[in-house]
């Protein structure tokens, strides 16, 4: 394990920039979220959860696709360059790194999402490894480890000190790049962060949701949850805006468009949500008509449909975010606690 030697983050940050493109958590408007780093910036290490995941910088919320130019009877197909300059995104949680888990086995499957796999090839994950974590949180749930993020690069900070250890082959090369500002942590000091993350671990044991059970959640008994008449309750007070899935780590529904710029044709993708009455809808109609059928939609996947195709991963990392942003506090805890009592 290795340690910064300074107790200014700034340095590091500058050390970083200067090399490649640096994310980390920003205060913006009163919301903390991934922005580029400047020393005029509010950087926000502290804050535990931004409001949308670092999944944005690898799937974005809108990206051009290609375009198209028309003249008379000839189309010119123009495409994004397939290269993309190395960035680095600091202060990943344990959750969010293991949505990137969720994302791989979506986008990286075959036919390959080339914008996804060159983000995922450009970036390096710079994890932090959680001190304070909140009541919304639930990551131990489904066997995330919040002091031991699955990143290129795990932190830890104990009493001022950032700790360091690289993880993959791109964490270790990285790292050698940075070795001047840092260096070998003491047999005390790693004592030390080991003593920390037990720490937090007791604290994550008495959360609210801590104790949640999934492991009925099997293919087994799909139809038995499909079926199950606690929909009928679960969704009444939904108001299908799309809340739970614009700020989940792990959603990746998204819509085409083509836009007419005045000089020629842009295509891109958004961000999309299973919970909108417009989602898929086709020139047949919508396949599924109603709020109940979309709600149940959403927490079957997370829950059951994705699991099932993943050998076993759940489609949810336990962030909260919903817990946090849902305006009528319905969420997928108490979808997992209504369900799991059957």
């Amino acid at each position: 394990m290795l340690k910064f030697t300074s107790d200014q983050m700034s340095t590091l940050f500058s050390a970083i920039s200067a090399m490649k493109t640096l994310y980390v958590p920003v205060e913006k408007g009163g919301e903390v979220t991934f922005g580029v780093w400047s020393e005029t910036e509010k950087v926000r290490l502290d804050a535990l959860k931004t409001v949308k995941s670092a999944k944005d910088l690898f799937f974005p919320q809108a990206e051009t696709m290609m375009g198209f130019k028309m003249e008379g009877k000839n189309i010119e197909i123009q495409v994004p360059e397939e290269k993309m300059d190395e960035f680095v995104v600091f202060g990943v949680r344990a959750c969010d790194a293991k949505s990137f888990e969720v994302l791989d086995n979506v986008f990286l499957a075959e036919p390959v999402d080339t914008y996804y796999a060159l983000r995922r090839k450009s970036g390096i994950v710079i994890c932090a490894a959680c001190t304070r974590p909140e009541e919304s949180c639930f990551c131990n749930v489904f066997g995330i480890d919040a002091t031991a993020p699955a990143g290129d690069i795990v932190t830890w900070t104990v009493d001022g000190t950032l700790y360091w250890e690289a993880k993959t082959e791109k964490g270790e090369a990285f790292t050698a790049q940075l070795s001047e500002y840092l260096a070998e942590a003491t047999a005390e000091e790693e004592a030390a962060v080991a003593a920390q993350n037990e720490a937090v671990k007791a604290i994550i044991a008495k959360l609210p949701y801590a104790n949640l059970k999934v492991d009925g959640f099997t293919g087994d008994r799909m139809m038995e949850y499909f079926n199950s008449p606690k929909w009928a309750e679960l969704y009444q007070a939904c108001l299908g805006c799309g809340t739970c899935t614009f700020v989940c780590p792990t959603c990746q529904c998204y819509d085409i468009r083509d836009y007419d710029t005045g000089h020629g044709i842009q295509r891109y993708r958004c961000w999309d949500s299973c919970m909108y009455s417009e989602f898929t809808k086709m020139a047949g109609g919508q396949p599924r008509l109603t709020q109940l059928e979309r709600f149940r939609q959403r927490f079957m996947h997370k829950l059951l449909y994705y699991p099932m195709n993943n050998n076993g991963l759940f489609s949810c990392v336990g962030c909260g975010r919903c817990v946090n942003k849902c305006p009528i506090s319905m969420n997928i805890a108490k979808v997992i606690k209504a369900l799991g009592d059957e």
